[in-house]
């Protein structure tokens, strides 16, 4: 998959709902019924909240990244304008559905949003290049060795002033402050855009 660097950002329509470059794609697991449906149903209830994952949009065309089941950062392209997780299987090796669109960077009066997105892109696209390995310690989520989804997302944009674990929405239970859950990540977007259930 292509891992060159982006230069503009771009937007694309994915089931009806807009994505610019850096915006995040928010999913659930499972996917219809099924037992492969089933089993990532019942691996998503182990994370706290409505969102189990968190992909990357990089633009240009459908082009995303995400630390992957398959164990490492991989940079994909979506199968068109519907989110269809058994023809992305292969690329990405989950199931899973849309549950929407979170916009780290919109409602944060901001004078210049671009540079931002860009360099969030970037840095996710470095990790892809790298095929940096999925990070199975989720207590260490300011490593840059490795990365679990949601940490990817949040590594890219703390740098740039945006902190995505905001812990809203999930448990407080002690010893778990660095995990960055993929439901805060979802929270800490001020401008979010539901998915039809």
């Amino acid at each position: 998959m292509n891992t060159d660097s982006v230069k503009d950002v771009t937007t694309f329509a994915l089931e009806g709902l807009a994505l610019r470059t850096g915006d995040l794609i928010c999913t659930t697991d499972g996917e219809g019924p099924g037992e492969k449906g089933q089993f990532w149903w019942l691996l998503g209830r182990l994370i706290p909240g409505d969102v189990d994952h968190i992909v990357i949009y990089v633009g240009p065309g459908g082009r995303c990244v995400e630390a992957a089941a398959k164990g490492s950062v991989v940079a994909f392209e979506l199968s068109g304008p519907t989110w269809d997780a058994p023809a992305m299987f292969d690329q990405r090796g989950v199931r899973d559905l849309l549950y929407g669109i979170g916009d780290p960077v919109a409602g944060r009066g901001l004078d210049s949003e671009d540079p931002i997105r860009l360099a969030a892109a970037n840095y996710c696209l470095d990790q892809a290049r790298q095929a940096k390995p999925y990070n199975l310690n989720f207590l260490d989520s300011g490593t840059d060795k490795a990365f679990y989804c949601s940490q990817l997302a949040y590594k890219a944009y703390l740098p740039l002033g945006i902190d995505l674990n905001s812990g809203v929405g999930v448990p407080s239970i002690p010893g778990t402050g660095s995990i960055i859950f993929p439901q805060e990540v979802w929270n800490a977007c001020r401008v979010k855009r539901r998915a039809k259930p």
